[in-house]
Formats: C-alpha cells, structure tokens, sequence
C-alpha cells in the first residue's frame, strides 16, 4: 500500500510539471521583445496558478485565437490601437475587456477556480506595476516569431 502511495505521488508530480511552461522567464526576456511597433500596443497574458494545470484553454481576443492558457506561463500579442475582448472557453465563456492605446503595454492575468465539471479559466486586467511583479517567474510560451 505504501508503494502504491508512492508511485501516485510520483506520477502526479510527475503531471503537474510536465503540465507547465518551460521557455525563458519575462525577468530574463522582457528587454529583450523589441520596441511596440508604431500605432500599436502590446497585450500581455500569463497564468500564474498551477492549480488545474490540465486545463489549458484557448486565449482568444476579439475571437481570435493567440495562445493557451499555460500554467506559470506568458506570451504577447501587438495589436493595433482599439478595443479588445479576451475570453477562454472551459464550461463557460468568460471575458475581459480593455482599451488599448498606441504605445501602452497591458497585462491580462488568467485565473483559476474548480468547476462543476472542469476548471474554469478567466482573465482579468491588471494594473502593470502590479502586473510586473506577478508574471516576473512566468515562462514564454509564445510563437517564437513574437521575438526579434
């Protein structure tokens, strides 16, 4: 029985990490992105929570779909100057909206919480300083061709 206990752990470890982000760091890689290009801003989206690490929705904005919901990860969208909606789907669609200005950086945390059935994943704008500090240990899981 104990080692029945044992391989569980193990493998649940074993889940929880693979289930996470493993690209560089935004303390590493943040001054590294590039300038914003003229007219557009830059929209950040990272997940903190491990908790419910296999659900990993899609991240849409303006019902686009630009990334996923990773744990303890992040990525960045520029996007022209506007109005924006980013929504993940589980069992429920949940959204945030925001306005984006040229120039302006923004930062959509997604959050995390049980559901009936599965995790629900919902975003929230946060303010940058604050931002800043929460997605700081969070890992780039972004398309490459993001980057310069």
């Amino acid at each position: 029985m104990k080692n029945i206990r044992l391989v569980l752990l193990l493998l649940a470890t074993v889940i929880l990490v693979a289930g996470c982000a493993g690209g560089p760091q935004y303390s590493a890689l943040h001054s590294t992105e590039g300038p914003i290009p003229p007219g557009d801003g830059r929209i950040y989206v990272y997940r903190k929570a491990v908790l419910g690490a296999a659900v990993q929705p899609a991240v849409k904005v303006n019902d686009e779909t630009v990334g996923n919901a990773v744990p303890q990860g992040y990525f960045f969208i520029d996007r022209p100057a506007g109005n924006y909606k980013i929504s993940t789907t589980t069992e429920v669609t949940r959204s945030a909206s925001l306005v984006l200005e040229p120039g302006q950086e923004r930062y959509v945390r997604l959050n995390m919480a049980m559901g009936f059935f599965v995790g629900h994943v919902w975003p929230e704008l946060i303010e940058n300083e604050k931002a800043e500090k929460d997605i700081k240990d969070c890992h780039f899981t972004g398309k490459t061709g993001s980057l310069p």
